[in-house]
């Protein structure tokens, strides 16, 4: 793999103007860059140097506007292929042949927070799809929920505005934890359910390779024969869907603020491509109104046990960019870039977001060319009577208008029955009126059945969310009417979070209904239980048994997993053998929380000099706190053992692994056993083992 890449980057250089001299940008060759043109040594710069005056005219204006929302992303070109033709509910190409690939484009980013922010803050993720397909680029702008905190566009100036930084401070950067927000929530019931999955892990994703994505909107398909099918979007990570805690999280931003966007670049890098599964809710026509919810409405989900996902095609990322400001910043997704066969509803969120992005575009990227950029540049032909206009980059001869005899005609209309985009015909009628319609008035029963379908321990999490979040709201009085709507969502809920934030507990509250869907908790969500670019910390010593360490990376390293020897100072130690062993990492560069599983390996006979360091002592005590798998071999278990993890079985015989709840544990000496390897791979493969008792020291 590592060839591979190394010839194409060659291959790249071979053509790449820039492996030749130094120029202006007019194609003027260079001969010095490191000083200015100056009367004498020690005398003034002098203007008429053109070189120096055209590299700081260019530098002083390198940056664009960023994005007001989803600033900070991440990017990657892959392909996606259908499973197989779906003719029968839509016309659009790409969805048609497995056989044709068709590129795309993808990038996830936070929201709230500039470019500047940290990857695992508690925030929605965007995840944004961009087709390269035979008949123009079509554009999936989803998130990693699938609801949204408003109904209506009008309000989005508004949820924005009161999510951002506090505007007399301009603080916190990159977080939901302040008045303004709580105070727009409290006010505007309809943002519960989207608050809902804001308080859950589902905010705080372990990788982007491991996140599901949502078109949030209900769209339409349309068939050759015109026939429409309301559909609703779902990407579903190969890798399964695993979260941080937030502890973790709040580490994370410090180790490593680039914690997400590092883990795809390494990954794709490595030949480790993620791959999701696109999936499709369909409802005929017939059935918009078969629902206790406006199906227009994008702070609801269709629950997955009334309409199952059928899943229609796959993606996988296989590129990283080669330049992240002309790609992944200058990428420009738009709702309203569709192509035949996939049409809008008139859900009024989608309505508004289909005139905003395009609007966004224009100011942010500096007028209406900035289709032109090769990362938005469709595979389709382009002709159009556009001109003109900032950075315009084609040449453009003959007419420039419709209709036209001089230019024969050209560009001329596709024509009936060709493969042109057909708007879907929809009778609509009625008097110009604000008002929201009744049916979108249920703003508690989608949050309780989303509280509802919560495993014991995201409960748990849910509640710590809430506390955090408000405990950071100065207004008592909006700590407390934001108690009040939770109450009708679940009494209970309603009851921890208030004795947690210092207000009354509400009274005589009951769940707003008993609905569950079991396929929204994160326990339902496993993937293909690989172990595929698992990150896993070996901790280790002079004395270190090196044939426990060898004979575990080599059958997790056989399995696609990466394991990473750590030890107090980088370089090597020396094993009980007496040969040099390497390290990978020194210990106080890296924490747990950038790792999804510790291995302790024997040593010397009796308890190894790891349980004598502080440092290694809190790796292992972190990483059994947030639920993740813990090895021990030989007197490794005896570092185990030194914190006491109360009611978990560990080894006590040689020749015998025992696994209990996520710690897999063998005192004999010598290479990990089979048995052992199975266990540790299965714990590992479980991601997090939850409900373990706590350590006692």
């Amino acid at each position: 793999m590592g060839d591979r890449k190394q010839e194409q980057r060659e291959a790249f250089r071979a053509d790449d103007p820039a492996a030749g001299p130094l120029t202006t940008d007019q194609g003027v060759e260079v001969d010095h860059t490191d000083d200015s043109l100056a009367a004498g040594e020690r005398g003034p710069t002098l203007m008429e140097d053109f070189h120096f005056r055209e590299k700081l005219t260019h530098f002083d204006h390198e940056r664009i506007p960023e994005r007001v929302v989803h600033a900070r992303g991440a990017g990657a070109y892959g392909y996606f292929e259908p499973y197989e033709s779906c003719a029968e509910f839509t016309r659009a190409a790409f969805l048609q042949d497995p056989s044709v690939q068709t590129p795309v484009f993808v990038r996830f980013s936070t929201v709230q927070g500039p470019r500047g922010s940290a990857d695992t803050v508690r925030d929605v993720r965007g995840f944004a799809t961009k087709f390269y397909t035979s008949e123009g680029n079509y554009d999936l702008v989803g998130n990693n929920f699938p609801v949204f905190f408003i109904q209506d566009g009008i309000k989005f100036p508004d949820f924005v505005h009161a999510v951002k930084p506090e505007p007399h401070n301009d603080i916190p950067t990159g977080a939901s934890a302040h008045d303004t927000l709580w105070d727009f929530v409290s006010l505007q019931p309809e943002t519960l359910h989207a608050i809902m999955w804001l308080m859950s892990d589902r905010a705080i994703p372990r990788s982007y390779r491991m996140m599901q994505g949502f078109g949030v909107h209900t769209f339409r398909f349309v068939n050759a024969d015109g026939k429409g099918t309301f559909v609703k979007f779902h990407w579903k990570p190969k890798l399964g869907v695993h979260s941080l805690v937030w502890d973790e999280a709040q580490e994370c931003q410090g180790r490593d603020p680039d914690f997400n966007r590092r883990d795809l670049w390494d990954a794709i890098e490595a030949g480790e491509y993620p791959e999701w599964e696109l999936g499709v809710q369909l409802v005929p026509e017939e059935d918009e109104f078969a629902f206790d919810f406006d199906l227009l409405d994008a702070t609801k989900i269709i629950p997955e046990e009334q309409v199952p996902v059928r899943p229609v095609g796959r993606m996988v990322l296989n590129r990283n960019p080669e330049n992240f400001f002309a790609e992944t910043e200058q990428v420009a997704f738009h709702t309203a870039n569709v192509v035949p066969g996939v049409d809008f509803t008139n859900d009024p969120l989608l309505q508004a977001r289909n005139f905003s992005y395009l609007d966004t575009q224009l100011i942010r990227l500096g007028g209406p060319n900035f289709a032109q950029l090769p990362v938005n540049r469709p595979v389709a032909p382009v002709r159009t009577n556009q001109r003109d206009g900032y950075h315009q980059s084609a040449l453009h001869s003959g007419t420039n208008y419709f209709p036209n005899s001089l230019g024969g005609g050209c560009p001329a209309h596709a024509g009936a029955g060709a493969n042109a985009y057909t708007h879907y015909a929809e009778r609509v009628d009625g008097a110009k009126i604000r008002r929201r319609s009744p049916s979108f008035e249920d703003h508690y029963t989608q949050p309780a059945m989303f509280w509802n379908s919560m495993a014991d321990w995201e409960k748990r999490h849910i509640v710590a969310a809430f506390r955090f979040e408000l405990g950071k709201v100065g207004t008592m009085a909006v700590r407390a009417r934001t108690v009040e709507h939770l109450a009708k969502v679940n009494g209970d809920l309603a009851a921890q979070v208030a004795r947690g934030v210092g207000v009354p507990e509400p009274s005589g509250t009951e769940a707003a209904d008993k609905l569950s869907s079991p396929a929204l908790s994160l326990d339902s969500l496993g993937g293909d239980g690989s172990v595929r670019t698992r990150q896993i910390a070996v901790l280790v010593a002079d004395g270190v048994d090196t044939a426990q360490v060898t004979s575990v990376r080599e059958s997790l390293a056989a399995q696609g997993a990466i394991v990473e020897a750590l030890a107090p100072t980088d370089g090597s130690v020396t094993g009980a053998d007496g040969d040099r062993f390497a390290v990978d990492r020194a210990l106080p560069t890296v924490a747990s929380v950038l790792y999804d599983a510790v291995l302790l390996p024997g040593g010397p006979v009796g308890t190894p000099a790891t349980a004598a360091d502080q440092d290694a002592m809190r790796f292992v005590r972190d990483a059994y706190r947030h639920g993740k798998p813990v090895g021990a071999l030989g007197s490794g278990v005896g570092v185990l053992s030194a914190l006491e993890p109360e009611g978990v079985r560990l080894s006590a015989e040689f020749h015998h692994t025992v696994a209990d709840q996520g710690v897999v544990t063998d005192t004999s000496p010598g290479p990990a056993s089979e048995d052992f390897l199975h266990a540790f791979t299965a714990a590992l493969s479980a991601h997090r083992h939850w409900g373990r008792p706590p350590v006692r020291h």
